[in-house]
């Protein structure tokens, strides 16, 4: 197995692609070497893959064809086990090839699996929602230090959808503090955090939130809670709610319920009747920025009844990289709420 591993005989270079070079050991995540090696096919074991229905056979013939250029697939050194390429793997035996390029891994079983998953969540054949879910609980079981969020962007799915799977599974060890994707390792409870900040913010108004963060060893977005809760006159520490109602909560967002009341969704007609009280004020309507955001904003907001019509449309191959990208757009206007609150809020004092 040593010469296996080791292939004297081959021929290192270093990799064409980018595709299996994962971000530096800083953001926590497992990575992977970055010379493409030459191995005997027959030298390689089935993968321990994320996928719960295993291959898709047309996928592999799709990938076979002669003019697809097979990039190089991604193998666990010390098992010759597969991590990501078990589609390209096919296809190479389907053109009859006896030899394939591949990416070396050197690590653990458990963190080849996190590397799966987040191959298959990056490019590819998507994985189903079954498929990441599955892929969570392990982590959640190999990984019970990592913190949902960085589990959510190792698998492809939302924070709370991690918490909701986490609370499912019994006998995890219970510490007092998570790694986050960034590599930094944060208490769960940020309740002492939260109160250094209140007196660094106190003492050093112009602070920045990073700086306030590192030093109080909370994250930017709790500080600028904290900073928020302090400018409305509240304890910079808000009341627990018990973890049955977290729970319960998580879940019933997980299961595709409204995050807030019903009656907060947007009509069409609602949203017609907001844009035109908007192109009515003069301070936009006369001004060339003015006009530049109300054509910005006719482009980019949408109503309940405009998204149904079209959320049966989308091809089940499609369904998830296109419900990423409305989570990613999603936060993106929450980050373009608080700034605009935040710039009011720093008129106001």
């Amino acid at each position: 197995m040593s010469g296996q591993a080791d292939h004297g005989s081959s021929q290192g270079h270093p990799a064409d692609s980018n595709e299996h070079t994962e971000p530096s050991p800083s953001t926590g995540y497992p990575k992977a070497d970055q010379v493409t090696y030459t191995v005997p096919v027959a030298a390689l074991r089935p993968a321990d893959s994320p996928r719960l229905i295993g291959e898709d056979a047309e996928h592999i013939r799709v990938l076979a064809e002669p003019d697809r250029a097979l990039p190089p697939i991604l193998v666990h050194r010390s098992s010759m086990r597969i991590i990501d390429g078990m589609h390209r793997l096919g296809a190479a035996r389907l053109r009859g090839q006896d030899s394939i390029d591949v990416v070396f891994f050197d690590g653990s079983e458990e963190d080849a699996f996190v590397l799966a998953v987040k191959a298959n969540v990056a490019h590819g054949l998507p994985l189903s929602y079954a498929d990441r879910e599955a892929a969570v609980a392990r982590i959640v079981i190999s990984h019970p230090d990592w913190s949902d969020r960085a589990i959510a962007a190792a698998a492809g799915l939302g924070p709370r959808t991690v918490a909701a799977v986490r609370g499912r599974i019994e006998g995890l060890p219970q510490g007092t503090s998570r790694l986050g994707r960034d590599g930094r390792v944060r208490p769960l409870d940020s309740t002492d955090g939260r109160r250094v900040a209140s007196r660094l913010i106190t003492a050093f108004p112009e602070a920045s939130l990073r700086a306030i963060a590192r030093a109080a060893g909370i994250a930017p977005a709790t500080v600028r809670d904290v900073r928020e809760r302090i400018q409305r006159g509240e304890d910079p520490v808000p009341p627990r709610r018990p973890r049955a109602v977290r729970d319960s909560q998580s879940e019933r967002r997980d299961a595709g319920s409204p995050a807030h009341d019903c009656s907060e969704r947007l009509s069409t007609q609602e949203r017609n009747a907001v844009l035109r009280n908007l192109e009515r004020d003069p301070s936009l309507r006369f001004a060339q920025t003015g006009t530049r955001t109300l054509r910005w904003l006719v482009h980019r907001v949408i109503a309940e009844e405009e998204w149904r019509e079209v959320v049966d449309t989308v091809p089940p191959h499609s369904v998830y990289v296109l419900a990423a990208l409305a989570r990613r757009c999603a936060n993106e206007w929450i980050e373009f709420a608080q700034q605009l609150e935040q710039r009011v809020g720093a008129q106001k004092s």
